[in-house]
């Protein structure tokens, strides 16, 4: 009698397992399919270490009474949570669901995130969120909303502490935005992936603006114009393999260290190639990802942020084995020029890897700030700010590679030896000075050339003599703002070297309870 009621409760634990593992149900899913979207476990299933995943909460239901809720069932309360391994690494992970209720979060569906946020950060490992809601339900009101405030408030608490990355699988609308931006990482992927604060028929009706969603918050809007996408993906496929790749450069928690991986790229590999891509004429532009694929580990580079901002370029790699942070100006693009978006991109990278252990590896060829009105109505001077302040903040190692020019503040802005750098080298073709050498000699010879008989060749010979005298690295290293002038040749090694010495770094705290970072 014991074993045939144990059976009986193990035949209903199947049954109820089974109908709650088909979410929406099989129409649900299948229309899904047809739009050509996974369903919330098969996305889980793509991304964690095959059969590694351990869910949570399968059973909760929701408690809502009103608007037709008392009787209506709600699988898993539409959202898909747990644990589970990624290359063997442990990750908590939720995935909305949208064949049930379109995935909208009500209580019980945020008090599954909260639950599996609060794990993560009690084990210390990184956070996953898979988004594709229609938003709060409606249904349950004040309770949907604060259930936001709660992930928000967690998403806040783990900042620094753990990795926290979203995907953006589908719509993702009003206050539903605000998890993801509080997060390190956001993937989206193209034709798929919908972000706005409000939809396109709220702006049509407030301001008249006929837009599509797709132009108002799809992937490609958010990659290349706000600046919201970490990475864009085409597939779902592809976002999930790029997310894998992503976490072998991050450690577990702001405990760890970032994960060492053994290289077979000799340490003093010299760069002769460096001679070839860099050209010492300061007006010739060049292609700083080929400087940067040059010197790391096997030439892998995962940039961030690729197609915003492009005058500046971030991302992770390695070198010597050990994870680094790269940060470079990027002469292809408004010349290497600092501006408004490139220093929020850059800004929000540093601090990231302050957080989380990695050393930052600066590559510096700046002619300034960008100039103009809309720059400094843009508030040029508080984004440029953001810069300096991260920076200056930053504890971890910090060299700096001075390849060409380094003018003026914004020399000062891309880690400097005055911003608390470590170490700063500098190729020969370095050119540090407060500003170019026209507008120098511009201001400085003004009169000389004003009373010459032949004002153009006084400029031009006043021009050469200000170039021979202050356009290379020698008069910074002689005050020791540069430790070492190089051959292009051994950057690899040097910055290897720099970074051996430097990983034992410490810097104790100031006492304080926080900086007002000038956001």
């Amino acid at each position: 009698m014991r074993y045939k009621l144990l059976e009986e409760l193990l035949r209903e634990l199947k049954e109820k397992e089974h109908a709650l593992l088909l979410g929406g149900g099989e129409k649900a899913i299948e229309k899904q399919h047809q739009a050509g979207k996974l369903t919330a476990r098969e996305r889980i299933a793509l991304f964690l270490d095959p059969g590694s995943f351990e869910e949570v909460d399968l059973f909760v239901e929701h408690r809502a009474e009103r608007f037709g809720m008392k009787d209506k069932v709600v699988p898993a309360d539409g959202v898909v949570t747990g644990f589970g391994t990624v290359e063997g690494r442990v990750v908590f992970v939720y995935s909305q669901d949208f064949t049930v209720m379109g995935g909208s979060l009500g209580e019980m569906h945020a008090q599954k995130i909260c639950k599996v946020m609060d794990m993560a950060l009690k084990v210390g490992a990184p956070i996953i969120g898979i988004n594709d809601s229609g938003g709060a339900r409606i249904q349950e009101g004040i309770d949907s909303l604060s259930g936001y405030g709660q992930i928000f408030y967690r998403n806040t608490q783990a900042s620094g502490v753990i990795p926290q990355i979203a995907v953006i699988a589908g719509p993702c609308a009003g206050g539903a935005v605000y998890s993801p931006a509080l997060m390190d990482f956001i993937f989206m992927i193209e034709g798929m992936s919908k972000m706005f604060v409000t939809g396109p028929q709220v702006v049509k009706a407030a301001t008249g603006e006929d837009v599509s969603a797709e132009e108002l918050g799809g992937a490609m809007t958010h990659a290349t114009r706000s600046g919201v996408a970490h990475f864009v993906a085409h597939t779902e496929e592809d976002c999930f393999l790029e997310l894998r790749r992503l976490l072998q450069y991050l450690p577990a928690n702001n405990a760890e260290e970032p994960p060492y991986v053994e290289t077979q790229d000799p340490v003093d590999r010299e760069n002769q190639a460096l001679l070839e891509i860099v050209s010492p004429n300061p007006n010739k532009p060049y292609d700083m990802k080929r400087v940067i694929q040059e010197i790391v580990d096997g030439g892998e580079f995962l940039e961030v942020q690729k197609d915003f901002a492009r005058n500046i370029i971030v991302g992770f790699a390695r070198m010597g084995g050990h994870v680094v942070g790269i940060v470079a100006n990027q002469p292809y693009h408004l010349a290497g020029c600092l501006d408004i978006d490139s220093a929020d991109k850059a800004s929000r990278f540093i601090r990231f890897c302050d957080c989380f252990h990695i050393p930052l590896v600066t590559l510096v060829d700046v002619p300034g700030f960008l100039p103009g009105t809309n720059q400094e109505f843009g508030g040029i001077i508080r984004h440029g700010a953001k810069m300096l302040y991260a920076y200056s903040e930053a504890t971890v190692p910090k060299i700096t590679v001075i390849v060409r020019k380094a003018y003026g503040g914004a020399y000062l802005a891309m880690c400097s030896r005055d911003l608390g750098a470590d170490v700063v080298l500098a190729w020969p073709t370095a050119e540090i000075a407060v500003m170019g050498a026209e507008g120098a000699v511009g201001i400085i010879f003004r009169q000389e050339i004003e009373k010459s008989l032949d004002p153009e060749k006084e400029r031009e010979k006043l021009l050469d003599q200000y170039r021979k005298e202050f356009y290379h690295p020698y008069q910074a290293a002689k005050r020791g703002y540069v430790d070492q002038v190089i051959d292009p040749v051994v950057t690899r090694l040097k910055i290897v070297r720099a970074l051996e010495v430097f990983w034992s770094k410490r810097e104790s705290g100031r006492g304080k309870k926080h900086g007002n970072f000038p956001v």
